[in-house]
């Protein structure tokens, strides 16, 4: 699987939900053998690697933010402050 694949799996998994969680996309990679698409984060923690992210976020630059407390992906809406991180 390519990161331009798991991007794409991202963008229609937040087309049939509305929002997207890390840990899903994780399960999701790690289901299907794409080890080279995450890394081990500071805290240990498995998250997305780079090239990942980076295919994601030319597909949805405008239109999807990021709420890190919760760590999951949602469609940007009006009253969202400008940039990627949101606080809901």
């Amino acid at each position: 699987m390519t990161p331009a694949d798991a991007a794409n799996w991202m963008l229609g998994h937040l087309h049939r939900d509305a929002c997207l969680y890390q840990d899903d996309v994780v399960d999701m990679l790690v289901k299907h053998g794409a080890d080279a698409l995450l890394r081990e984060n500071a805290d240990g923690n498995v998250v997305l690697a780079k090239p990942l992210l980076d295919a994601f976020m030319a597909l949805t630059t405008e239109t999807v933010v990021w709420v890190k407390p919760e760590r999951y992906w949602r469609w940007r809406v009006p009253e969202d402050e400008p940039g990627r991180d949101q606080r809901g």
